[in-house]
């Protein structure tokens, strides 16, 4: 509650601001006008294309209305087949999402990862701690498609190689969800990655399986603390999250995309492509955006790609709601 007044107050303090901003900016231009000075007049004309464009931000912020939308988030990326090149692309997609976490100011936890064999990961986990950040996220989840000439190909032919994302919120202990002990299986084993000098040292590293009969399978993996216990813990907390996000995709009835991290890692389930070579080109094929600067993106540029694929998202949860008021 204490978190949602904090939201409410910050959003009516910053429609004052832009109000008063946008009043004494539309002063300034007049009295630029009158006065017949260019620079000032530009100067004021820089600054509303400024507060429009914040406006526009904030409309989308406003949006993020959903039951989790304002929390930390994991995030997990996962290499498809492919070996060293799908390998290499999961690396380069965790460092995308990283640095667009940086960018905007929130933190990021190392939790999980599975080296790859010669280069980048098999697997890995973060948690982004910083206001909305699943809200921002939760449409990355998907299959992500690299085509690129390989760099590790001595014939320097052009590769296709897939990832996956899965996206899901931290909850608190105001949020209940049950875990059932029979259904649970705990293995420890020893830590891989970049996790410092008592790596592969001791079995701290926890992996949880929670299966009910007929469900699929749900795990959660930590390897980042020294002791079993911190790892169990936060591997405990990581499981309920994610139960917690597949049952909030059932109440909001949006499964498609929960779905697609369940699908083959290939073609014919990918969100958005990523193509290096021969041109450089980004899109998204759920909503069209595209831009031809690829080197931007992958280094955490990615707010379009957000912005327009939450937008649709709620266009299309709107569209649902008016069909069954109909």
């Amino acid at each position: 509650m204490m978190r949602e007044r904090t939201r409410l107050d910050r959003g009516v303090n910053g429609y004052l601001k832009v109000e008063r901003e946008v009043d004494d900016t539309l002063s300034l231009a007049e009295m630029a006008e009158a006065e017949g000075d260019t620079d000032m007049l530009d100067e004021a004309q820089r600054t509303l294309d400024r507060i429009h464009a914040e406006v526009k931000e904030r409309e989308l912020e406003s949006l993020l209305s959903g039951e989790a939308d304002g929390n930390d988030t994991y995030l997990e990326v996962h290499a498809g087949s492919g070996g060293t090149e799908a390998q290499d692309w999961a690396e380069m997609l965790l460092r995308m999402y990283m640095r667009w976490a940086e960018q905007h100011g929130h933190k990021v936890e190392w939790l999980e990862e599975s080296e790859g064999e010669g280069a980048g990961i098999k697997s890995a986990t973060i948690r982004i701690l910083g206001e909305n950040a699943y809200g921002w996220l939760k449409t990355e989840s998907g299959v992500h498609r690299l085509v690129r000439i390989s760099p590790y190909d001595s014939a320097a032919r052009r590769h296709t190689s897939f990832a996956s994302v899965w996206v899901y919120p931290v909850i608190d202990d105001k949020i209940d969800v049950v875990v059932e002990d029979k259904w649970l299986r705990v293995d420890t084993y020893r830590s891989s990655g970049s996790g410092g000098q008592h790596v592969n040292k001791t079995d701290s590293a926890v992996r949880m399986t929670y299966q009910p009969p007929g469900d699929e399978p749900v795990v959660a993996a930590v390897q980042s603390e020294r002791s079993q216990h911190q790892n169990r813990a936060k591997a405990m907390q990581m499981l309920k999250a994610r139960l917690y996000e597949i049952e909030l995709k059932k109440r909001e009835a949006v499964t498609d995309a929960m779905n697609a991290t369940k699908s083959d890692i290939g073609w014919g389930h990918q969100i958005r492509s990523y193509v290096l070579q021969p041109y450089q080109m980004v899109k998204d094929l759920r909503t069209g955006v595209e831009t031809s600067q690829s080197d931007k993106v992958l280094d955490g540029d990615i707010d379009a790609f957000l912005q327009a694929s939450l937008a649709e998202r709620i266009k299309g949860a709107d569209a649902t709601a008016d069909e069954a008021r109909r």
